[in-house]
């Protein structure tokens, strides 16, 4: 890393780390830079000419994760790094040396992104590395779409609502948006599945893109009711917990209470996923119009969603191997052996 400039450096004494920079500092350390950026390369402008050369593809994904994690968007992100001493550590800008990327460099990047559906890679990619580490996808499955909101105003440019956006009716309560489908493993909470549809498709036709086909037991809420055929057809052998359905002239039995608040103990896991989704993260409402470009940023909150509940087991075993490291170097007497940076450590 090049040497701080002064106005960089930091002089306050009592300064202590704050939880953004904690959280930043965890990021770095558990998330793959160099193969995730290698997925970008293929498809990101090079260098033509005695122009000005682009900015590097590790740099601009880093800024492209700030957005996610802080639900910021292209010019409030700009603004976030002029501002934020963490943010630009994290990203590698000293600003006495050079300037933050502007937000249509942040905006032609998160464009490349969707055109080439670099998103699904990437979620794709981060499920790989995952399993790399020993967070194998076990034989239980919860299925699960919430619904993410869109503006349903029509006080814009086109004087109408986005088209590809949906309304649909949940008990009293009328929604307009689009489904993030995703199917979470029972025991890791990671989810292995992702899908987008427009609020108005019921759970159930997407279900049999949410399973992996591995699985022996499969998880639902009561929109999923009714499914059990559709389970057996593509995993055939795995049993069905999705909960009993009451219906108006049907109430539920005590049994069938009982059973559902048994299931509900194994399903309740996805709700920490959404928690993180949507709450720590702040993907509420939709960003973007069309179903395109918010089902790449999706896959990509999907895939940073994994890192993030994975992240105390992956630094667990970051922190071994350095451990072992250290002790195959100087246990033995010999020349201490060289510690890779963080990110390169497997």
């Amino acid at each position: 890393m090049s040497q701080q400039t002064f106005a960089e450096a930091s002089f306050e004494q009592y300064r202590k780390p704050t939880r953004r920079e904690r959280f930043l500092a965890e990021m770095e350390q558990v998330i793959p830079w160099s193969e995730l950026a290698a997925v970008i390369e293929p498809y990101y402008p090079k260098a033509e000419g005695a122009g000005r050369p682009p900015v590097g593809v590790e740099r601009m994904l880093r800024i492209h994760f700030l957005q996610h994690w802080f639900n910021l968007s292209d010019p409030a992100v700009e603004e976030a790094l002029y501002d934020s001493r963490a943010m630009r550590q994290f990203v590698g800008i000293d600003l006495g040396r050079e300037p933050v990327p502007d937000e249509t460099t942040i905006c032609k990047f998160r464009h490349l992104l969707e055109v080439h559906r670099l998103g699904e890679q990437l979620f794709a990619l981060i499920r790989t590395y995952l399993a790399e580490q020993g967070l194998q996808i076990s034989r239980g499955t919860i299925v699960d779409a919430p619904i993410i909101s869109a503006p349903s105003s029509t006080k814009n440019r086109q004087k109408e609502r986005d088209p590809e956006m949906h309304q649909t009716q949940k008990g009293n309560q009328w929604y307009f948006g689009m489904k993030a489908h995703i199917g979470v493993d029972s025991r890791t909470k990671l989810i292995h599945s992702v899908a987008a549809t427009a609020a108005n498709v019921h759970d159930s036709q997407v279900l049999p893109d949410l399973l992996h086909g591995q699985e022996t037991r499969v998880w639902g809420d009561a929109a999923y009711s009714g499914q059990r055929d559709v389970i057996q057809q593509h995993v055939p052998g795995a049993k069905s917990f999705v909960q009993t359905k009451a219906h108006r002239h049907r109430p539920l039995s005590e049994t069938e209470r009982a059973r559902n608040r048994t299931k509900s103990k194994v399903r309740a896991k996805v709700e920490h996923v959404f928690l993180v989704m949507k709450q720590i993260f702040g993907w509420g409402k939709v960003r973007y119009r069309g179903l395109a470009k918010n089902t790449n940023w999706l896959f990509v909150t999907c895939g940073l969603t994994n890192l993030y509940l994975a992240r105390r087991r992956l630094l667990a075993g970051t922190q071994a191997t350095c451990v072992r490291r250290a002790a195959v170097g100087h246990g033995t007497g010999g020349a201490p052996t060289k510690r890779l940076p963080d990110q390169q450590i497997p």
